[in-house]
C-alpha cells in the first residue's frame, strides 16, 4: 500500500503509484471524493508493432520530483521497445488542471512511430453507477461526467491532438475495459458509453533514429461542461510546457520561506525536510481540513480509509507547519475546528473534509452505560496548537476571532470533563483509538490545552477565566503526578483503567509519553521524564537492521513478529522522531545532537522511491506498512528538523 507520487493544490489532489499510473483523483476537496476508487488509470506505449503498459517488468523506472517542487521527475526505460521516457506530472497551483509531459527518446538507429495510450478509469462520485464517457467533437476531447463532476481529457504533439479514442464498458460481465483495445495499437473509436465505463485516448509521435519527441496530456476538471471546456482551452492557449514551468516556479517560491541554512544537516535530511513540507501542503484542503493520508489501498483491509481529518493529527501537523513558518497554510485548520466544534465544546473522533462527522468505532454505550465517544486529546491539542502558532507569529487576529467560540467553549468542556476523585480528566479513548481509560498522554494534552486557554484569556484581559483554566490545569497536573507516576518501575504509566475493584495502572511501555514534556507538564530535564524516555528509547527499540521505535510493547497493528523482546512492534516514523525530539530538547552540547541527527538520517533512508514516508515499516525488511504518505510522518520530520536547527544554533551561541 503506497502512493509514491503526490501532486495537488488544496482542492485537486492526484496520486500516482510506482508504475506511474494515476490511482486517486480527489476533487473538489482533498480526500473527498475519490473519483477513481483506487483503480489504475493505465499508461502504455506502442512502437513499431510492440506494446507495453508501464507495469510491464521490462520497464526500468526511476521515480522522483524536480527539486523543491510538486512536479514529478521520472525516467522510464524499456530496452525491448528501444525507448526512454522522461516524464513530468503537475497539478496547476490554482486551477483544477493536471498536466503530464512525456519526452520520448529513441534509443535505436531506426525510425520509430510511437503511440502513447492514456486510459481513464473513473468512478465518479465514488461509484461506477451512471457514469458517462463520450467524445466531444467541438474541441476534440474525451470527457467523463456525472452530476456536478466533469473530467475532460486532451493532449498534443507536433502531429496534432488526440490521434484515436474509444469509450466502453468496464468490469461488467466479461468487459475488461478499453485499455484492452489499446494493446494492438489501435482504438475502435466508440463515441459514447454509459454506466460502468472507461475511455482510452492515444497521442502519436514519429521519431527519427536516435531522435526525440514530446507529448503532452492533460485533464481539466470542473462542476460543469463549460468550466471543463474553459480550462481545456486555457491549457492550449497558455501552452502546457509553460504551465508546467510555472508550477515549478510557484513551489520554488513557496519553499523559499525556509531558506537554505540548515546547520550541519546533510543533503539527504534537507531534501526530505523540504519534500515533507510540500507533501504536507498537498494534504491540506483549502477549507481547512488536514488529511491523515489518501492512500486508498487501505480499503482492502477494512473497507474504510485514512482520508479524514483527525483533530489530533491536524493539530500536531499545524504545530509543525507553524514552526516552519507556514502560519497562513494552517490558519484555515483552526477555523475548520471552530465550525465543527460540538455545542458541548468537544471535537468528535474524525471529520470528512467538508466538515461532516466521519465514521467511528467508538460506541455511545458499553454494558448499558452511556459513554462519550471521543478522544479528549483531540479537543485539547487544538487549543495547544493555536497558542503555539500565536506564540511564534504574533498574529492576534486569528485567536481573537476564535476566542469566544472555540477557545472558551473547548476550555469550558475540558474543565468540566473531570474525575474529581482523581483530579484527572474523565476516561476517553487513547490517541491510537484502541482503548478506553485515563491516559498519561491525554492528561498531558489537557494540561497543555488548558494552559493555552489561560494564556489566551490573559492576552484578552479575561483574567477570571484565565485563573480558572490555569487552576484546573495545575489541579490536573497534581493528579497526574500522584496517580500516573510509578515509583517501583521508575517511569510513568501509560494510564489508568477502571476495574471492578477500582483504578489499575496500565504499565505498558508507551512512546506517546513524550507528551509529558511536549505539552509542558514537566520539563524534559525532569528526572522522571528522563527515566521514562530512556526506557522508551531502550525497550521500544526495534533490534533489527531496520531499527526505529515502536508505538508500545506488543503492538498488534500490522504486527509482523511475535518476538516481542527483539521486535516490540513495527517501527513507526513518528515514534522514532519523538525520541529524537527528546534528545534534541535535552542536548547540552553539540555532541549530544549526534544521536538525533543519526535518527533523521535513518528516517531519510526509509522513504519510498519518490521520497514519501509511510506510517510504519516492516521490522525485518523495511518495506512500508499501512498507508503512504502519512501526513503526520512528514510533519513530525519537519518539526524535528526545525527543533534540531534551532537547538544547534542555541548551543553555538552559548
Amino acid at each position: 500500500m503506497a502512493r509514491h507520487l503526490v501532486i495537488g493544490n488544496g482542492k485537486f489532489l492526484i496520486n500516482l503509484d510506482n508504475r506511474c499510473f494515476i490511482r486517486d483523483i480527489y476533487y473538489p476537496y482533498v480526500g473527498q471524493v475519490n473519483h477513481t476508487g483506487g483503480q489504475a488509470c493505465r499508461f502504455g506505449v506502442w512502437s513499431n508493432g510492440a506494446f507495453a503498459w508501464l507495469d510491464d517488468p521490462e520497464w526500468h523506472i526511476e521515480l522522483g520530483y524536480i527539486d523543491n517542487s510538486l512536479v514529478t521527475n521520472i525516467i522510464a526505460r524499456n530496452e525491448g521497445l528501444g525507448l526512454e521516457l522522461h516524464m513530468n506530472d503537475g497539478v496547476h497551483q490554482r486551477e483544477c488542471i493536471y498536466i503530464k509531459r512525456v519526452f520520448i527518446r529513441n534509443l535505436t538507429g531506426e525510425p520509430k512511430e510511437v503511440k502513447l495510450f492514456f486510459h481513464q478509469d473513473l468512478m465518479i462520485d465514488g461509484n461506477e453507477v451512471g457514469d458517462t464517457a463520450a467524445y466531444y467533437p467541438d474541441n476534440r476531447t474525451v470527457f467523463h461526467y456525472k452530476k456536478k463532476y466533469y473530467f475532460m481529457f486532451n493532449g498534443s504533439t507536433k502531429l496534432g491532438g488526440i490521434h484515436q479514442y474509444s469509450t466502453g464498458i468496464k468490469r461488467f460481465h466479461s468487459a475488461e475495459g478499453t485499455w484492452r483495445d489499446a494493446e494492438d495499437g489501435e482504438l475502435m473509436g466508440n463515441a459514447i458509453a454509459q454506466g460502468s465505463v472507461d475511455s482510452t485516448i492515444s497521442l502519436r509521435a514519429v521519431l527519427p533514429p536516435r531522435g526525440e519527441g514530446t507529448v503532452y496530456y492533460w485533464m481539466a476538471v470542473g462542476p460543469n461542461l463549460e468550466e471543463a471546456k474553459r480550462l481545456d482551452q486555457y491549457v492550449q492557449e497558455s501552452q502546457p510546457e509553460k504551465l508546467l514551468s510555472r508550477i515549478v516556479i510557484y513551489w520554488n517560491h513557496w519553499l523559499s520561506r525556509v531558506g537554505d541554512e540548515h546547520g550541519d544537516l546533510p543533503g539527504s535530511i534537507v531534501r526530505l525536510f523540504k519534500h515533507s513540507l510540500l507533501i504536507v501542503r498537498t494534504q491540506i484542503d483549502e477549507h481547512g481540513a488536514i488529511l491523515a493520508a489518501n492512500d486508498t489501498d487501505i480499503l482492502q483491509y477494512n473497507r474504510d480509509h485514512y482520508s479524514y481529518m483527525w483533530p489530533r493529527d491536524g493539530a500536531l501537523i499545524a504545530v509543525a507547519m507553524s514552526m516552519a513558518g507556514y502560519h497562513g497554510t494552517v490558519a484555515p485548520f483552526f477555523h475548520f475546528c471552530n465550525r465543527v466544534l460540538s455545542p458541548e465544546g468537544y471535537l468528535y473522533h474524525k471529520y470528512n473534509p467538508d466538515g461532516t462527522v466521519g465514521s467511528s468505532w467508538h460506541p455511545y454505550i458499553v454494558d448499558g452505560i452511556p459513554r462519550l465517544p471521543i478522544q479528549e486529546d483531540e479537543t485539547a491539542l487544538v487549543l495547544f496548537a493555536l497558542w503555539k502558532d500565536y506564540e511564534r507569529h504574533g498574529e492576534i487576529e486569528l485567536p481573537q476571532a476564535l476566542y469566544p467560540t472555540l477557545v472558551r467553549k473547548a476550555a469550558s468542556f475540558l474543565c468540566d470533563y473531570v474525575e474529581p476523585t482523581l483530579s484527572l480528566p474523565l476516561p476517553s479513548y487513547d490517541l491510537w483509538e484502541e482503548r478506553y481509560g485515563i491516559w498519561t498522554y491525554t492528561v498531558s494534552s489537557v494540561y497543555g490545552g488548558l494552559m493555552a486557554a489561560s494564556y489566551f484569556a490573559d492576552l484578552f484581559g479575561d483574567y477570571e477565566r484565565s485563573d480558572k483554566y490555569r487552576g484546573v490545569a495545575e489541579w490536573i497536573k497534581r493528579g497526574l503526578l500522584a496517580h500516573l507516576w510509578d515509583e517501583e518501575s521508575g517511569r510513568f504509566a501509560r494510564g489508568l483503567v477502571q476495574r471492578e475493584y477500582g483504578w489499575e495502572k496500565d504499565m505498558t511501555l508507551e512512546s506517546s509519553l513524550f507528551g509529558l514534556f511536549e505539552f509542558g507538564v514537566l520539563p524534559a530535564s525532569d528526572d522522571r521524564v528522563i527515566r521514562t524516555m530512556n526506557a522508551i528509547a531502550r525497550d521500544l527499540a526495534v533490534r533489527t537492521e531496520v531499527g526505529g521505535i515502536a508505538r508500545y510493547t506488543n503492538d498488534y497493528y500490522f504486527q509482523q513478529s511475535g518476538d516481542i523482546g527483539r521486535i516490540p512492534g513495527n517501527p513507526w516514523i513518528i515514534c522514532t522522531l519523538w525520541v529524537a525530539g527528546f534528545q534534541i530538547e535535552t542536548a547540552l552540547t553539540l555532541h549530544d545532537l549526534d544521536e538525533p541527527r543519526a535518527a533523521l538520517e535513518k528516517v531519510a533512508g526509509w522513504t519510498l522511491a519518490g521520497g514519501n514516508l509511510p506510517e510504519q515499516l516492516h521490522p525485518e525488511d523495511g518495506t512500508p506498512l499501512s498507508v503512504a504518505p502519512l501526513t503526520w510522518s512528514h510533519a513530525t520530520y519537519v518539526e524535528t528538523v526545525c527543533k534540531y536547527v534551532r537547538k544547534r544554533d542555541q548551543l553555538l551561541r552559548s
